[in-house]
């Protein structure tokens, strides 16, 4: 809770504007922190580019968390509407006994959305059991979901830090690219277009999906406290229409076509790496199309935690996360 309530002053002043739909007279401005801004939330960036948000007499105000603790503060303390990170930074509000708790109501991602990539060429070789022994791994700082994850991973493949494999923990998330360039570790995590365009540079391998071997986890999730929603229903059930018409049209759309709507939300990005990346993610099958979270997925997500030694207790998916609406949006569009 010291953690949150620090955040919480952070996030006043770091959520810089990103992108904002002018959606007309009239229309509801709805305030969104995401966790960080990357191709693997395309489907809500494609909602905004077709208007399907301005359809629902929304307009988005998007800013850039710059991480789930930040993003967290930033809905408890009212200053955003809506949290779009992590579903663990609700779990630890809740687990810390706080009467504030915020309600989780759609889930964007189903898988995490990082790739290992390795120094050597191991495409058609690489094994989780046997690859890793003895290896150096940049996977994320210590706590956090990404490194957890594949730690859990790890250690279902029976490697274990410390025994068999190591984990480095020294680098943080925005760095670790650049310090596996530097020599640093035999392998490292990289969400996309970052892993395909290392590998297209001829630095490193992309050898395995960290999303496939881990299995479905609610990656990244829609968040508010409870007044706001209940306050401004037709608003939340707008919102989740609108983002799984970008669901819809990012799946069922050819990624170069999808690649050429989304490039204005990736300054400095090539249309051809915002296409690798949509059929990276797009191979992995990393959106929730119903944006409902399962009870195996919240089984899972806690499993790592816990297995990371990170989780104080147990809690059941209902405590956290109304599914109501995304369920009732989704029997609608299909």
């Amino acid at each position: 809770m010291k953690k949150i309530l620090t955040a919480m002053l952070c996030a006043l002043f770091a959520l810089l504007p990103l992108s904002a739909c002018e959606s007309g007279d009239g229309a509801k401005k709805v305030r969104v922190s995401e966790v960080t801004h990357s191709v693997f939330y395309a489907p809500m960036y494609a909602a905004d580019a077709l208007g399907y948000f301005e359809e629902e007499g929304i307009e988005i105000e998007l800013t850039n968390g710059g991480g789930a603790d930040n993003v967290m503060a930033a809905v408890l303390s009212g200053s955003v509407d809506i949290g779009f990170c992590g579903p663990e930074a609700a779990l630890y509000v809740l687990i810390g006994g706080s009467n504030n708790v915020p309600t989780v109501f759609g889930q964007l991602t189903k898988k995490d959305g990082s790739f290992l990539v390795s120094r050597i060429d191991e495409k058609d070789t690489f094994d989780w059991s046997t690859s890793l022994q003895g290896k150096d791994i940049l996977a994320g700082r210590k706590g956090g979901v990404p490194a957890m994850t594949f730690e859990y991973i790890l250690n279902n493949n029976g490697l274990f830090d410390g025994e068999n494999v190591s984990m480095n923990y020294d680098v943080n998330f925005n760095n670790m690219t650049a310090a596996f360039e530097g020599g640093t570790s035999d392998y490292c995590t990289m969400f996309e277009p970052t892993a395909s365009e290392y590998e297209k540079a001829g630095k490193g391998y992309v050898v395995a999906s960290v999303g496939e071997a881990s299995g479905e986890v609610p990656y990244t999730c829609y968040i508010a406290r409870e007044k706001y929603i209940s306050e401004n229903e037709e608003t939340i059930e707008g919102f989740l229409r609108a983002v799984m018409r970008g669901i819809d049209y990012v799946n069922g759309t050819d990624s170069e076509t999808a690649a050429k709507l989304l490039a204005p939300y990736f300054d400095g990005t090539q249309e051809s790496s915002i296409k690798t990346s949509l059929d990276s993610y797009k191979s992995i099958d990393a959106w929730q199309e119903d944006m409902t979270m399962t009870e195996d997925a919240f089984t899972r997500l806690q499993d790592i935690i816990d297995n990371a030694g990170e989780l104080e207790r147990r809690v059941e998916i209902d405590e956290l996360v109304d599914r109501s609406y995304s369920q009732k949006i989704y029997k609608e569009l299909h």
